[in-house]
């Protein structure tokens, strides 16, 4: 059998199409393109700055009284939304109506006293009066009584009576007017003026105004709208002042701290925007702005800061806190204090590398400037 086509005898056996050698164009192409795309990316970079250690962060309040008291009822529980002025809890009013009840009483014997004290007032005036008159009428006698004894008309009996009515006259002048001091000195040296521009009446009203207002702080209501958080607070259970009974998370506007490392943040500026992604809710995105960034690393605001002029010194890089206000979005999942977040944060086109190597350079103080 012969081959119809080149008419040679046919062995049965095909024979393998020869390999196609790569082209030496394909071996250079290749780098070039892959190095062209990486290059490209990394020219295009710079211009955005993200971080992975970022929390969002909310208004928290912790409750605590503002007297000692006994917890006599508890209104909320654990977990439980609240309105602003909502009853969390009372404490024990019983003493504090008796503190009330009191300064009440004190007040009114105040008053009493300050009503008695403007009468005696009155009285030692006009006293005081009387004795003046007395002691002018018996020094005027004394005057007369004694010219007749210089022209001996009369005994010096009689004179010497007369000098010892005007000393007893005298005596009961300064009697009087220590007593009229005395009753101006309980007035607080203001006889005419109303009680309540006197001391001793506003210490009075100043006591029982504390009482009333302790009495107020029996009653411990939820100053913003919020959420209970873990609490075990019980009835019978005494409480001193200032001790924590319950945390009030607030449902305000939530933010986002987020943590960068120093190097990231030399063109972050206040007012740019940045996205926010929330663990708990992946693939949804939140617009945010820089409303802050801190005016120092976290280390400095630590309890024991880092010793950096010791020996054995290394040398790490610190982390900043950028505060980002999350802008207002109806319908977004709710967002608690705690829940970890990816902040990235767009400098602008200026910073990309591109940018900087043909010269469209951002300010350089951006960081600085920001800070404040």
């Amino acid at each position: 059998m012969t081959d119809k086509n080149f008419g040679a005898p046919s062995t049965g056996v095909e024979r393998p199409a020869p390999r196609k050698r790569p082209s030496l164009l394909a071996w250079i192409a290749g780098p070039v393109v892959i190095l062209g795309l990486a290059g490209g990316f990394w020219l295009v970079g710079g211009r955005y700055v993200d971080t992975d250690n970022a929390y969002v962060q909310a208004d928290r309040v912790v409750i605590a009284p503002q007297i000692a008291g006994r917890v006599v009822e508890v209104a909320v529980r654990e977990n439980q939304a609240v309105r602003a002025g909502d009853l969390l809890f009372r404490l024990d009013a019983a003493p504090l109506e008796i503190a009330v009840a009191r300064a009440e009483a004190q007040l009114a014997s105040v008053r009493s006293m300050l009503d008695g004290a403007r009468n005696g007032y009155r009285g030692a005036a006009a006293d005081l009066r009387k004795a003046e008159a007395e002691l002018a009428h018996a020094a005027r006698q004394l005057e007369r009584l004694r010219d007749l004894r210089a022209r001996g008309l009369i005994a010096q009996q009689a004179l010497d009576d007369a000098a010892n009515a005007h000393a007893t006259a005298r005596a009961t002048r300064d009697a009087d007017a220590a007593a009229l001091a005395k009753a101006e000195n309980l007035l607080g040296g203001l006889p005419e003026s109303a009680n309540e521009g006197l001391p001793g009446y506003r210490l009075a009203q100043a006591q029982l105004a504390q009482a009333r207002l302790d009495l107020d702080h029996a009653v411990l209501r939820a100053p913003v709208d919020g959420v209970i958080g873990k609490q075990g607070l019980q009835v019978g259970e005494f409480l001193a002042v200032g001790q924590a009974a319950m945390p009030l998370v607030a449902t305000g506007h939530p933010w986002v701290d987020a943590n960068f490392k120093e190097t990231d943040l030399t063109h972050v500026t206040v007012g740019q925007p940045a996205t926010i992604e929330v663990d708990t809710y992946p693939g949804r995105h939140w617009k945010a702005r820089v409303a802050s960034i801190s005016p120092a690393s976290g280390a400095e605001f630590s309890v024991l800061p880092a010793q950096n002029a010791t020996g054995n010194w290394v040398k790490i890089v610190q982390r900043i806190a950028v505060r980002l206000e999350l802008e207002d979005e109806p319908g977004a999942p709710v967002l608690r204090p705690g829940m970890s977040a990816e902040v990235t944060i767009d400098t602008g086109a200026g910073n990309a590398r591109y940018a900087r190597l043909f010269g469209r350079r951002s300010d350089p103080q951006a960081f600085a400037l920001g800070a404040h």
